[in-house]
């Protein structure tokens, strides 16, 4: 794994301090929401206010510290996503199943934000083994082309934050009253262990265009004002010519966008199919979690399990098909 380059004194990735270090400046790289309960699954929002010098921010690394785990950080529309995995210090426990490795670092790469706007980067995980009073270090570094500001510094025990310059975002943890009986992160898990439960539930119905075959459709449940969707299908090809799909849109969202999801040497890179998917003659072309799959930009409702997604599938020869997505468990595949 590449070393990445800080200005300043920095921590550990583990770094897990006192309260009394819990400060921001609104200059600075911070959290929307800056307290997290104990055992919780939340969506932390990194707010980044403006580049750097005026120039406009191209990419940004987001570093987790230990006791945040489970981490899938949100796509964004017009950037690139990197996920580094790597061993947890501890071993964490994912509703049964013992947990070893996962993200460690995120990175949102080859994006324009330019210095006049705002942004946020989105990633949902799970504060798990915190003591509640203490606050978690996010080290980010944010890339403007050739020009780099690091958010990496902390201040040490007793020390003041408002008194660095480049202070790392900072996560509080606080008890929470259910501390222990969290169900809530179950909506936003991919717990692999329990695929049995979606195999259970049927998918959408099958619909055919011509030589094409559309059938297993669904989408995931989502939580709470979480603006991205994931959507899924099989498209089976029985004819002797190929097909291509083209582009997708759905009244549900502002905007459906066709993704890949590759992960190679522990680095899960995931990029836009401008060009749509290739469906060849007499093959079968899956869309499913880790792989090729439908991205739902600016979803007005949170998919919930039980409803519906309707979208409109657009092929080069078949022309356009509807089709909707059953909503299953967040889990499901």
């Amino acid at each position: 794994m590449k070393t990445i380059k800080t200005f300043g004194r920095t921590f550990g990735l583990a770094a897990v301090l006192s309260a009394t270090a819990f400060a921001s400046a609104e200059a600075h790289v911070t959290f929307l929401d800056r307290e997290a309960k104990q055992d919780s699954t939340i969506l932390a929002t990194l707010q980044v206010p403006h580049g750097c010098d005026g120039k406009a921010t191209t990419e940004v690394r987001v570093k987790l510290p230990e006791g945040f785990v489970f981490a899938k950080p949100q796509p964004k529309a017009g950037w690139e996503l990197e996920v580094i995995k790597g061993d947890y210090q501890k071993t964490y426990d994912n509703h049964g199943d013992k947990v070893k490795t996962g993200a460690i670092e995120v990175r949102w790469k080859n994006g324009n934000l330019s210095d006049d706007f705002y942004d946020t980067f989105v990633i949902q995980g799970k504060v798990s083994g915190v003591e509640a009073g203490t606050a978690l270090a996010f080290p980010v570094t944010q890339m403007c082309g050739d020009t780099v500001t690091a958010w990496d510094q902390v201040a040490g025990e007793g020390g003041d934050a408002h008194g660095l310059k480049s202070p790392a975002p900072l996560l509080k943890v606080v008890a929470g009253e259910d501390h222990g009986h969290d169900h809530d992160d179950m909506a936003g898990m991919d717990m692999s262990g329990m695929a049995g439960m979606a195999a259970a539930t049927p998918a959408g119905e099958t619909v055919k265009a011509g030589d094409l075959e559309i059938s297993g459709g669904f989408a995931k449940a989502m939580l709470p004002g979480q603006p991205v969707g994931g959507g899924f299908f099989m498209v089976k090809n029985n004819g002797k010519t190929d097909d291509r799909l083209l582009s997708v849109t759905s009244p549900v969202s502002g905007e459906v966008q066709i993704h890949e999801m590759e992960t190679k040497d522990n680095v899960m890179r995931m990029r836009q199919l401008k060009d749509g998917i290739a469906i060849a003659a007499g093959e079968t072309v899956k869309l499913e979690p880790g792989n090729l799959h439908l991205m739902f930009q600016k979803v007005k409702t949170p998919f919930k399990q039980g409803d519906t997604v309707p979208v409109t599938l657009t092929f080069e020869r078949a022309g356009k098909v509807d089709l909707v997505l059953q909503v299953l468990s967040a889990q499901g595949k």
